[in-house]
């Protein structure tokens, strides 16, 4: 991120988040955040959320599709989303000129979606698409798969894209999908984000125009309030189920494996700390603990990884690999140990430098990409109010100490609260 960037913050009096990160780029990132996602459906309704996602796309009360990819392509620019099991996003990249029309389309397709029979069924059927082409892709399904085992009688458990039942029943009748929209797209849920060369002042008044009018709760007072207002509320270590390890028959030429369990939520104290130590154990680079000792020392995986995602009220950790069957034993052995080695051996000052030093510069590269801190940038305005840039963000992970990472580890990495997933 450039060094004279400026991060602006304002609410709107219903109660709508805005976070603007001023930069000299030409290029600027725009969208809308909404803090509704896959936990917040009823069994019936698994895969609204990302149902609704692809259908806004498909026109509004004053434009069709076709009009809507013309009016961002047509200037340059590129309009995406996405949806997760908390969130669903909105926002194109454009040409700072045309931060106006951008804004106006989004809040339209937010606002006033048609969701048209013919061409909600035309998504319902590249919905279908994108299930069976997931299926096909064991490296990506497992992910699911262990969200299942570890969140097993959570809504955080159901898949984000839903199941072909549930999929018939939400595509039946348009308004299914409006009544959903209009109880979670609530303003207290909602953050309009911009990244570039853009006037806070008109980003202000451009949101204010485009969603003043949606109700919501007021604010109390003169001081904007940017405290998250909507969080919920789940012991991260709370147990929902006693089965530990699920096994599949894949038939896949490979195993593949994966290992993990609950971790710390948005916010919490040790956030921090874990993420470091997961950049130790298994992060994206080539000198991490599990690609030395499974890949490089003994040749027994092409892709090992580790990963933690934190959630609002929880989060979990996880350790994911393939191999032939006949090394299974071996790399999930090898997995054991590195967990162990964090758990009893505390790094030393030197490695702890290190490491620092390397996430350092990890974090300095990806702020380079706009695209990935305006997106991540409406994510901490969401759920923290805030939205502090890389530099402050890793002051705070230098003060992580070799204790309290072995604190970290020995909480979360035990094996009796491990939980294993393979598919055979």
């Amino acid at each position: 991120m450039q060094e004279n960037s400026q991060t602006f913050y304002h609410i709107l009096p219903n109660g709508i988040k805005i976070v603007h990160r001023w930069t000299p780029s030409p290029v600027a990132y725009v969208g809308v955040m909404v803090g509704a996602g896959t936990r917040d459906e009823k069994p019936e309704e698994n895969g609204m959320a990302h149902y609704i996602e692809h259908c806004v796309f498909k026109g509004t009360a004053h434009h069709s599709a076709r009009q809507i990819i013309h009016a961002i392509e047509g200037v340059g620019g590129e309009i995406n989303a996405y949806t997760t099991k908390e969130e669903t996003t909105f926002y194109a990249a454009i040409l700072a000129e045309h931060v106006q029309l951008t804004l106006h389309l989004i809040a339209e397709m937010i606002l006033e979606p048609s969701f048209k029979k013919e061409e909600t069924e035309k998504e319902r059927m590249v919905i279908l698409d994108e299930i069976e082409s997931y299926n096909d892709t064991p490296s990506e399904l497992i992910y699911d798969d262990f969200e299942n085992l570890v969140f097993a009688g959570s809504s955080l458990a159901q898949p984000i894209l839903g199941t072909r039942k549930t999929l018939r029943h939400l595509s039946s009748k348009p308004e299914y999908a409006k009544r959903w929209m209009a109880e979670h797209y609530r303003p207290e849920r909602m953050v309009v984000f911009c990244q570039g060369n853009v006037k806070p002042e008109r980003l202000f008044k451009l949101a204010e125009k485009e969603f003043g009018g949606m109700s919501g709760t007021p604010r109390m007072g003169s001081t904007p309030d940017l405290t998250p207002t909507f969080l919920r509320k789940e012991s991260y270590m709370s147990p929902i189920t006693i089965e530990r390890e699920r096994a599949f028959k894949k038939h896949t030429h490979q195993v593949h494996a994966m290992l993990g369990g609950r971790a710390y939520p948005i916010g919490h104290t040790n956030q921090l700390a874990m993420f470091l130590m997961n950049n130790i154990l298994g992060g994206g680079s080539l000198n991490s603990r599990l690609n030395l000792s499974l890949r490089e020392a003994k040749g027994l995986v092409y892709t090992v990884e580790s990963t933690y995602t934190p959630l609002s009220d929880t989060g979990y950790w996880c350790i994911y690999w393939a191999c032939d069957p006949h090394d299974f034993a071996q790399s999930k052995g090898l997995v054991r140990q590195e967990l162990d080695k964090l758990m009893t051996q505390p790094l030393s000052e030197a490695a702890l430098r290190r490491s620092l030093e390397q996430l350092r510069g990890q974090l300095a590269i990806s702020a380079q990409n706009q695209e990935h801190t305006a997106l991540a940038m409406a994510k901490s305005m969401l759920y923290r109010g805030c939205a502090p840039e890389w530099q402050e963000t890793m002051k705070r992970i230098e003060q992580t100490t070799t204790r309290q990472l072995q604190d970290v580890a020995q909480e979360l990495l035990n094996p009796s609260s491990a939980y294993i997933l393979t598919y055979e």
